[in-house]
């Protein structure tokens, strides 16, 4: 059973505004903040546009969009989340930013609620002691589009309680999704193997082994993948792969995490990918 009936959440970009879409679509109130209200207002935009499209692939109804945009709330205010029983941090990959905000939220949050980061790659048990809630602090990574993506990676830092774990994958279970629950660890699971693979297939490009297209294909068709893994380095952003690479030689101390060297050359001339027009390939 979820106990959990209001859900606040801090950051109403892509990953913010994701959570909230699929909380309120479950029949979960949720507080939607942000510093700046052109952001609160940009992101509850994009989640009523995310509704429309699906009520024009005849996922839901029109009376599914009113009801489930009735249940979110914009604000700029923290004191807006007191009612909250839990609150996730969806702000900037930043470890001071989030410090900052967990630090803001301990003051504000009665003893019992219990916090959450969606960060992709920072500490859950350094977080978690940076806080005066430990026992009642976890990671909840959602996947991008958070709407569509199944999974939940639930990271339980050194000190999450087995009580704040339980309450926690009930919810991600009551919202539709996956929930599989993790250890803190750089890259935790999917991260963790995703991204040396894709490292992979740049020493195998660089050793032209194989096109980037035909190891695309390869993978795709051998391995059942939507997208191959070059192509999809060039949708994370190749600065963004090869700063995890880095992450994961500086933590685990073990070259088999080196970075490939056609991805540092490749980001050394700003061939960053879909977001710079090109990258393996060009767009």
């Amino acid at each position: 059973m979820n106990s959990i009936q209001t859900v606040g959440i801090i950051g109403s970009g892509t990953m913010g505004n994701g959570i909230a879409q699929a909380c309120a679509t479950s029949g979960i109130r949720v507080v939607l903040v942000d510093i700046a209200q052109a952001a609160v207002d940009k992101g509850l935009a994009t989640v009523a546009g995310s509704l429309d499209r699906l009520i024009k692939k005849e996922k839901i109804s029109a009376a599914d969009k009113d009801r489930a945009l009735s249940l979110i709330t914009g604000s700029t205010n923290y004191d807006d989340l007191k009612g909250a029983q839990l609150v996730i941090e969806a702000a900037t990959e930043s470890e001071g930013l989030k410090v900052r905000i967990l630090q803001q939220l301990d003051g504000l949050l009665a003893p019992d609620v219990i916090v959450a980061t969606n960060t992709s790659s920072i500490s859950i048990t350094k977080l978690a002691a940076a806080t005066q809630r430990p026992d009642r602090f976890i990671g909840m990574h959602f996947f991008n589009p958070v709407p569509m993506m199944a999974l939940v990676e639930i990271i339980r830092g050194l000190q999450t309680s087995d009580a704040t774990h339980d309450a926690v994958k009930a919810l991600a279970q009551a919202l539709g999704k996956t929930p599989i629950t993790v250890k803190n660890a750089p890259g935790f699971v999917v991260n963790r193997i995703l991204v040396p693979m894709i490292n992979e297939a740049f020493f195998v490009l660089a050793e032209g082994l194989a096109t980037a297209e035909d190891i695309d294909a390869g993978m795709k068709l051998g391995t059942n993948q939507p997208i191959g893994p070059l192509a999809l380095a060039d949708m994370i952003g190749l600065d963004v792969c090869l700063a995890v690479m880095n992450v994961y030689v500086a933590e685990y101390n073990d070259s088999k995490y080196r970075p490939a060297p056609l991805l540092k050359e490749m980001v050394a001339a700003g061939w960053l990918g879909r977001k710079t027009g090109k990258g393996v390939y060009t767009y």
